[in-house]
């Protein structure tokens, strides 16, 4: 199957945002069963709505940390704030995020948001 031009588009903003490394990484571990996820997250997640330009990457960046830890998704989370930080969010930026986060979605979010995200800013990037 020959990728879109909604792929095409999404797989650039994707490892704009995540980095060429990480993307590169998920995409050579996929099978065929499992392109058809990638495929999909590609063209609606990066190609439509990370690449639309009514928000800028920082702001999408920031409003990310909050769904994902809204839903309790941790790991997202952690990944998700290094894309911040390559997108322009400040580290002291995303520490009033997540004090926002610890607010509205409560204490076991907000501490499992700030874990997650200290985590991964003080991982070593390749």
């Amino acid at each position: 199957m020959a990728d879109s031009e909604l792929f095409q588009r999404g797989l650039k903003t994707r490892k704009q945002v995540l980095g060429e490394k990480y993307v590169d990484a998920n995409l050579a571990g996929s099978d065929e069963f499992m392109m058809t996820f990638q495929r999909a997250v590609t063209e609606l997640a990066w190609g439509y709505a990370w690449s639309r330009s009514g928000l800028d990457q920082k702001t999408r960046s920031i409003l990310t940390l909050g769904i994902l830890a809204g839903l309790g998704r941790f790991q997202e989370l952690g990944i998700y704030t290094n894309a911040a930080v390559a997108s322009g969010v400040t580290v002291d930026e995303i520490k009033e995020a997540l004090v926002q986060i610890t607010v509205y979605c409560g204490t076991p979010a907000g501490r499992q948001a700030f874990l997650a995200a200290h985590e991964a800013l003080k991982s070593p990037k390749d």
